[in-house]
């Protein structure tokens, strides 16, 4: 039966013959889906040469193989378990409609599968059924976070070290540099403090400000010594007793 049904499917491709509307490569807006002519002087509806066949009983497929898929089995939609029940795994194949999520195509699929039937339009579902996870508690993410604020803080730290080691070359250059500066600096500051004091100019005048310091020290002891030299005053009994 089935090389039989194999031949009348390659007769019907032979015997297939597209209807097209007359004029439909003349005008964009026609659509070459079948419209019978019936203008009386259409030269498709006279039957002219090259102007298009007309559907006829002879052009139609054997009976048998009528509406089949040319895999050789007849289509049957399905969007749900139901439409799978009663189905013949040797004459009909499942196409699963467009309207069908993934989630449920896959159960679809694993059951048409398991029953032996064809699939038309399958497809491959990846991870469809995600699995559920418990519930966490609040002390189970708070190690997640220190662990994102351990990684960001060795990541900061490797990037500043990266930038500080390219600076320690070039201070080591400059180094011999400004130490054998030094070097020449040191004994000529030894040398001016062994300078002897003749060579060295007397002035003093930075030392002014000290002598108005003693003269006032020395004046303070003489006010002293005044105020107390003075003699007191004598009160009008003391001058009669003395008289």
């Amino acid at each position: 039966m089935a090389t039989e049904v194999k031949r009348l499917i390659k007769v019907r491709v032979a015997k297939g013959a597209s209807f097209k509307r007359d004029g439909y490569g003349k005008k964009r807006q026609l659509s070459d889906s079948w419209r019978k002519p019936r203008g009386q002087h259409n030269k498709q509806r006279e039957q002219k040469k090259a102007k298009g066949a007309l559907p006829k009983p002879g052009y139609g497929s054997p009976i048998a193989v009528r509406g089949m898929h040319p895999s050789g089995f007849f289509e049957m939609l399905v969007t749900s378990e139901k439409d799978l029940e009663g189905l013949n795994p040797k004459t009909h194949a499942v196409r699963i409609g467009g309207t069908v999520g993934t989630r449920k195509r896959a159960v679809l699929q694993e059951k048409a599968v398991t029953a032996g039937l064809k699939i038309l339009n399958a497809k491959v579902v990846m991870a469809v059924v995600k699995a559920e996870k418990p519930a966490e508690s609040k002390s189970a993410d708070k190690p997640k976070i220190a662990e994102k604020t351990s990684v960001k803080s060795k990541l900061s730290a490797a990037l500043t070290s990266k930038k500080e080691k390219p600076a320690t070359p070039a201070a080591e250059k400059k180094s011999p540099a400004a130490s054998v500066k030094k070097t020449e600096k040191a004994p000529e500051k030894k040398a001016e403090k062994v300078k002897p004091s003749s060579e060295t100019p007397a002035k003093k005048s930075p030392k002014k400000p000290a002598e108005p310091v003693a003269a006032a020290k020395e004046s303070k002891p003489k006010a002293e010594s005044a105020s107390k030299a003075k003699p007191k005053k004598k009160s009008e009994s003391e001058v009669k007793k003395n008289e």
